[in-house]
């Protein structure tokens, strides 16, 4: 367990470093969001599942900012491992090719999961302050589930990207042209139940979309899908990003660019 601890603290130190970037930025794109549309717009939106349009929002954002974070703190660690040279040292020391994921996945996991406690937090000060109550938790087994597995699938993600990317260009147009447009589409802002039911079978083919309601049931106790149909894509989701990211351990590049 040394070489896991070790990758694994390193992970969190090598963040916590940058904390402006970790927590800071997130909180102000947060406040943004929630002041815009949660309280700007939310006030013209009728009620979704019984709840006003600002409680709908904050578990969107709490998973938005999960993903978006775990994604960016392997994804990045590995990168600026490869390009400095580093990276190449894990091929003669001893450790396992699962004690890295894992220690990246974990790492990636406490990040998401701070600036997801951090977004609870702002979006729960918005609630009480536009509401009058607190925005309490409806299901905490069930917020802790999507909380692990959103970050961790998402984190094994970040290595299968960075290895296969071959410049920092490449690993932004990931960002931008597929995982940013699939989390916009992924319940973050409205209910798939408010669109058309072409758009609505389209949703189902995202993913994301089960992560993102799985984490509004936990704290909301609504869902737009069946919660165990949920469960169980997470899991998938888990184990199939697992054997991606460990297949691109093995035989990705790790020489500079």
């Amino acid at each position: 367990m040394v070489a896991f601890w070790t990758l694994f603290i390193r992970e969190i130190k090598r963040f916590l470093k940058v904390i402006v970037q970790t927590l800071v930025s997130p909180l102000i794109s947060t406040s943004l969001y929630l002041l815009v549309f949660g309280v700007s717009l939310g006030s013209k939106i009728d009620q979704i599942h019984g709840y006003p349009y600002l409680a709908f929002l904050i578990p969107g954002l709490m998973m938005m900012s999960l993903m978006n974070n775990a994604f960016q703190n392997s994804s990045s660690s590995i990168v600026t491992s490869k390009f400095s040279g580093d990276l190449e040292d894990l091929r003669v020391a001893p450790v396992t090719g699962h004690q890295i994921l894992f220690a990246m996945g974990l790492g990636g996991l406490v990040r998401g999961s701070m600036v997801a406690t951090v977004t609870y937090l702002v979006g729960g000060t918005f609630y009480y302050l536009n509401q009058g109550e607190f925005l309490m938790i409806n299901h905490p087994l069930a917020l802790i589930f999507f909380t692990v597995m959103g970050g961790v699938i998402f984190s094994l993600m970040g290595v299968c990207v960075a290895f296969w990317s071959k410049s920092f260009d490449q690993l932004s147009a990931f960002s931008a042209f597929i995982l940013l447009p699939l989390t916009y589409l992924g319940g973050v802002f409205v209910s798939i139940q408010s669109l058309h039911p072409f758009w609505q079978n389209i949703s189902l083919w995202n993913p994301l979309l089960y992560l993102i309601n799985g984490l509004r049931y936990g704290v909301l106790g609504v869902c737009d899908v069946d919660i165990s149909l949920a469960v169980g894509i997470s899991v998938v989701g888990f184990v199939f990003f697992y054997i991606l990211a460990y297949i691109s351990l093995k035989k990705g590049s790790y020489q500079r660019w």
